[in-house]
């Protein structure tokens, strides 16, 4: 069975490091026998969350926006890498905005205690956190880091390997380091091999 990956990127820049960075994870994960998404939420037209409450008592969320298709790619995906820049010690303003609307998960799974994840496939859901900063400074990934565990633990998704990278703001362009692209690349490729155990690859 072919694994389904989707890819994450939270950086308002499309064609920046982070986006460089998350094609490379996704391709991996497609030549390890996986179809792949990308989904930019940059592009998304969103509110972020009210906290009205409907999904308290139902499976989706009353905001009629670009997250409605988005909550049910989410239930079918097999594993999960998102990639983002730190801002402000966190993530920037819209990513967090687009997981604070997984409440809808959130109410499900510990409101309900009816997820919307099977249990049996919880068990082979991986998440993959690709994560920058300008600054090289000690602790910088924390609050990025917390923010992710916390999404992927809501969504049933296993945080299972990161690539972080610092100090950005003297590497500026990432194609200066074909390493960390390699690198990205051979993480997505063992998350997808790890779908497609017999591929042969």
């Amino acid at each position: 069975m072919t694994g389904k990956v989707i890819g994450v990127l939270g950086s308002p820049l499309t064609e920046g490091n982070t986006a460089l960075l998350l094609d490379r994870a996704l391709k991996g994960a497609e030549d390890a026998g996986c179809s792949v998404e990308k989904i930019v939420v940059s592009s998304l037209d969103f509110q972020a969350c009210m906290e009205m409450m409907f999904c308290k008592d139902h499976e989706t969320c009353i905001m009629d926006d670009d997250m409605q298709p988005i909550y049910q790619k989410f239930r079918e995906l097999d594993s999960l890498i998102i990639a983002t820049p730190v801002m402000t010690m966190g993530i920037p303003g819209k990513l967090k905005s687009f997981i604070d609307r997984f409440q809808v998960f959130f109410m499900a799974k510990y409101m309900r205690k009816k997820p919307l994840i099977p249990n049996e496939k919880k068990k082979e859901r991986k998440g993959l956190f690709i994560c920058i900063s300008g600054m090289n400074i000690p602790e910088v990934f924390v609050g990025a880091k917390l923010t992710i565990k916390a999404f992927f633990d809501i969504i049933d998704c296993q945080y299972t390997d990161e690539l972080l990278i610092s100090d950005m703001d003297t590497i500026r362009d990432i194609r200066l380091q074909p390493e960390l692209l390699e690198t990205a690349y051979k993480k997505g490729f063992a998350l997808g091999k790890s779908l497609n155990p017999r591929s042969g690859l």
